[in-house]
């Protein structure tokens, strides 16, 4: 498959996860064939020297970021620490290892939640940095917008070609199942599986159900960075002025349920005859988060994948791994 891609040397940091996983089989079924990728326990993203000597020996011409330590609201309360840390020296590592050794493209990966807690919605990639950000996950928040404001100034002081794409909440296969750290949607899945398999009589939500979410099967979001990275290299002008200006561009489905909405379709797909309880002791977080994706939209792209398909997907992934 023809593409302006084809003979470039990627690298793709974090290729185990959820989001770089997708990306490599995405990129991979578009005909790209010079991937490289790395184990968290062969190269240490957050040590400095071993950062630099891999990007200086392997020398992409392309470096996509998708690593970091992720999770939920209760992750983000409990472990700041690392969150703040971790994320920050891995983030500034690789861009500083890309300067130094001439790496042509840095994409980095945002997160709506570095997004002002109470923003207007939709929220547009000018509202950053306008308003407090939600304390449940504030060091991480802080982490990434240091990641993303370091691809502004490598740009503006160097003339680099570095820039953030800024996703609405993910899921799919390769999603974090954990009851402690994960996030709302594989949350949903365990538990109702967990429920179906054990003839329970109800499901305990945390929080009031309220608040409003905008959520995107994870193959979407590789479609979208696989679609920049090839306007880019076909030099298309819009695209490349618009990230010229502003490094920052937001990819969603554009579509918003609350928590009450996506726990009875996730029911529905899983185990119809059950009761759902909220308990509203748990933080609700953020009361609505749907970003504005109109930009991306103007330059041809558009998420694709029904909920219902990337729920049933996620779900026969989950059945499968655990």
């Amino acid at each position: 498959m023809k593409n302006s891609l084809n003979n470039k040397k990627i690298f793709v940091a974090g290729h185990n996860g959820m989001v770089g996983s997708s990306i490599v089989k995405y990129f991979y079924k578009k005909g790209i064939k010079k991937i490289i990728t790395k184990s968290r326990k062969s190269l240490d993203l957050a040590n400095k020297k071993k950062v630099f000597n891999f990007i200086k020996s392997n020398k992409p011409e392309i470096v996509i970021n998708c690593a970091g330590r992720v999770g939920g609201i209760m992750a983000n309360y409990n472990y700041p620490v690392q969150f703040l840390h971790e994320n920050i020296n891995m983030q500034l590592n690789l861009i500083e290892a890309c300067h130094k050794y001439k790496i042509k493209t840095f994409v980095n990966l945002g997160s709506s939640c570095i997004y002002p807690k109470a923003s207007k919605q939709p929220i547009k990639e000018n509202y950053l940095l306008s308003g407090k950000l939600e304390n449940t996950n504030e060091a991480y928040a802080l982490a990434k917008i240091i990641g993303l404001k370091s691809c502004e100034f490598y740009n503006r002081q160097f003339g680099t070609k570095y820039f953030t794409v800024m996703p609405c909440n993910l899921y799919g296969p390769n999603d974090n199942f954990n009851s402690k750290t994960s996030h709302f949607i594989p949350a949903l899945i365990k538990k109702f599986t967990y429920a179906k398999k054990n003839k329970k009589k109800s499901v305990e939500i945390w929080g009031s159900g309220k608040p409003k979410r905008e959520i995107m099967y994870v193959d979407d979001l590789a479609s979208s960075i696989f679609f920049i990275l090839d306007k880019v290299y076909s030099k298309n002008k819009k695209i490349i002025n618009y990230l010229k200006k502003t490094p920052l561009i937001n990819v969603g489905s554009s579509k918003e349920y609350s928590i009450k909405q996506f726990s009875i379709i996730v029911k529905n797909i899983i185990f119809k005859n059950i009761k759902l309880k909220f308990n509203k002791k748990y933080p609700d977080g953020t009361p609505r988060k749907i970003l504005d994706s109109s930009i991306i939209n103007k330059f041809g792209w558009k998420a694709s994948v029904k909920i219902e398909d990337g729920l049933q997907a996620t779900l026969n992934w989950y059945k499968k791994n655990f």
